[in-house]
């Protein structure tokens, strides 16, 4: 059960269009993981088309005269020709694609089948593939862990978005599954364990930074997976 969700405000500023490409399409990979938040994204898009529809659109299709009549017959007669036509709009269904870590093959999100791949790199039980969005110091990526495999304790110099995708993992917190949504930054401080083994699309804009004992000597790891 999916017990991680992304903030209100979050949410606000993805319907509203506000975010980095990377953290919109966390959050549209989240909500169809999640209907508790897909009905709150809905219910925000409502609020909002409402709003806009008021502010910019009521006024115009108010009559004063003559010629606004005159509009708004040619408007009605656009309606009209639009909803006599009997074509049959095909939408075109986008093939689902997958991606393969140590011999497991994956389902991707319908949100990234359109976002290329960089080649895969390894480091010990862990594997990152890069996703190639362009968003200067903002990297995403997804990142397997091997079952057994870990991320050695950590906090963060920026944020770091964590999103489960299969599988599971823990940390002091508990344990996350398919289709938690974890917003860490510099006040939280954790080490990820996956026994089975697990998939994350990770986005962040900093390297990790390692804090406990011979740890520090592994920030590289940090560069690897930022």
């Amino acid at each position: 059960m999916i017990k991680h969700h992304p903030t209100f405000e979050l949410l606000q500023n993805f319907v509203n269009g506000d975010l980095p490409a990377s953290l919109a399409a966390g959050i549209a990979i989240h909500a169809d993981m999640c209907p508790i938040c897909q009905q709150h994204i809905t219910q925000l898009t409502e609020q909002v088309a409402e709003l806009n529809f008021e502010q910019e659109f009521l006024d115009k299709f108010i009559v004063d005269d003559a010629q606004d009549l005159l509009e708004l017959a040619d408007f009605d007669q656009m309606i009209d020709s639009i909803t006599a036509t009997n074509d049959i709009v095909t939408t075109k269904v986008t093939p689902e694609k997958s991606i393969t870590f140590r011999n497991n093959e994956y389902k991707l999100p319908r949100a990234l089948n359109n976002i290329e791949q960089g080649k895969p790199a390894h480091i010990g039980k862990l594997t990152r593939t890069r996703l190639q969005l362009d968003e200067g110091n903002i990297r995403t990526s997804l990142l397997h862990i091997d079952p057994g495999g870990s991320v050695p304790e950590h906090t963060h110099n920026g944020f770091e978005l964590t999103l489960l995708l299969a599988g599971s993992f823990s940390d002091v917190q508990g344990e996350y599954v398919a289709g938690d949504f974890i917003m860490l930054d510099g006040n939280h401080q954790h080490h990820p364990v996956s026994e089975k083994g697990c998939l994350c699309y990770t986005v962040a804009n900093a390297p990790l930074h390692f804090t406990q004992g011979i740890n520090k000597l592994l920030n590289p790891i940090g560069t690897f997976i930022y």
